[in-house]
């Protein structure tokens, strides 16, 4: 019998390396004991500060990369050869993907077909991530499980969608071994600030050390399932294990306001949130998704999946770090 040590190294490729999630998963590929390469589409440019903050920028092998062009992933695919791939790359902002819908489609979209279509014209036995979204689903009144229809709100949606059944597709008419992710909210203190969970959490920081009298923030009411996002990527990598690809939401079910979220932040930093948070018209879009839930009943039954990390628990860790990296540079 083969020892586990003396079982080949495997290889990971991760489109979109430089995000949160794909931070992470570098992260734990690495752990594992996995090679693993990464795409940006400007390496020379590209500060990877997730990597960098989580000591493993050294660690990986980074390569510049569109998804849009075909000829791009073609490429590294073929250098890389790899055994696993995770499609983490895309426009990753809905607010964003209104102010720029063709770059949103074709980042998603058209970039998920091409690293589809190059794993089949390569022929290599890959297993395949690709990270679909909630927001496919829109406003959703009761829990949504994997049979739930979609009714996308946004380009970044449509986009999402489009790839979600462009996965599906290969994967029945090629037998490729290839499968989504449903991912609901999940955060981190790798997330950018344009997003509204950092945004909170800066803010109520700065309101606190008198840096800022009043934080600017669009519709309070909206519902949410937040999650931790080193837990998901444990997810994702479980989901290439499975002996047969099949797509699974993943999220804690358990749905909270962003109210209940500004109110934890202010509240661990002293504050009532109510002096100093106000809401701003220009911050809410008509077609936002007002409540999103999930049943993430299939993924703990299919592949031993659970969310262990709650939103107070989420807010507490990211002003911690937060706070770390304040006064880090402050010295």
């Amino acid at each position: 019998m083969v020892s586990e040590s003396a079982q080949p190294r495997k290889t990971a490729l991760i489109f979109g390396i430089s995000g949160q999630d794909g931070s992470y998963l570098a992260q734990l590929l690495l752990a594992k004991g996995y090679e693993v390469h990464g795409t940006s589409r400007d390496c020379a440019s590209n500060p990877f500060t997730g990597l960098k903050l989580l000591g493993i920028a050294d660690r990986v092998k980074l390569h510049t990369v569109s998804p849009a062009e075909f000829r791009s992933v073609i490429s590294v695919l073929s250098r890389v050869a790899p055994d696993e791939i995770y499609d983490l790359a895309g426009q990753t902002s809905v607010a964003l993907s209104f102010e720029l819908p063709v770059e949103a489609f074709e980042s998603i979209t058209v970039g998920t077909i091409n690293i589809l279509e190059c794993i089949r014209m390569l022929g290599r036995p890959v297993k395949s991530f690709h990270a679909a979204s909630s927001e496919c689903f829109g406003d959703t009144s009761e829990p949504a499980d994997e049979g739930t229809p979609f009714r996308p709100r946004s380009p970044y949606a449509m986009a999402k969608a489009a790839a979600f059944w462009a996965v599906a597709n290969y994967r029945e008419a090629y037998g490729m071994r290839a499968c989504s992710g449903i991912l609901f909210n999940h955060e981190s203190p790798l997330r950018p600030e344009r997003f509204v969970t950092q945004k909170i959490v800066t803010g109520a920081l700065a309101v606190a050390a008198g840096k800022l009298d009043k934080l600017q923030l669009g519709n309070l009411t909206v519902e949410r399932d937040w999650g931790w996002a080193p837990e998901y990527v444990e997810a994702m990598w479980r989901m290439l294990q499975h002996p047969e690809p099949t797509d699974l939401v993943i999220a804690t079910g358990q749905t909270n306001s962003l109210l209940a979220m500004v109110e934890r932040a202010f509240a661990l930093v002293d504050l009532n949130w109510r002096d100093h948070v106000e809401t701003s018209e220009s911050l809410i879009r008509r077609t936002d998704v007002s409540r999103s839930v999930a049943n993430p009943a299939r993924i703990h039954r299919t592949i031993g999946w659970k969310a262990e990390t709650g939103l107070d628990e989420i807010v507490a860790r990211m002003i911690a770090e937060k706070k770390a990296e304040l006064a880090a540079a402050s010295d």
